[in-house]
């Protein structure tokens, strides 16, 4: 290890997730400027965290933080149309909902 120590960075952004969720829990309005501070520090403990991580053994998450910026709306996924919605798990066709396969007989 090279003298960065990511445990102690996870632990500071442990603790900006559980502020952030009481921020959010206790929120006044949309824009409250305690969930904003909150949401801020957030990212930078995450991106502290997975600077060290990739520092000290050469590992990164599989995250990024959102910033908003340079990103084209017209690129973003419109999840309300349905022929644009992401899915990552099984199709109705693959999904067996009684447990036993279709392709054996059923009974002795």
């Amino acid at each position: 290890m090279t003298g960065v120590d990511p445990r102690a960075a996870l632990e500071k952004l442990v603790m900006a997730l559980e502020r952030h969720l009481e921020a959010s829990a206790s929120r006044r309005g949309d824009d409250d400027p305690t969930v904003v501070a909150a949401y801020e520090d957030v990212a930078d403990a995450f991106e502290t965290y997975d600077e060290t991580l990739l520092q000290a053994y050469g590992e990164m998450t599989p995250l990024e933080v959102y910033s908003g910026d340079g990103e084209d709306p017209d690129d973003l996924d419109d999840l309300d149309d349905e022929d644009d919605e992401l899915y990552a798990g099984l199709d109705d066709e693959d999904y067996d909902d009684d447990g036993e396969d279709d392709d054996e007989p059923e009974g002795p």
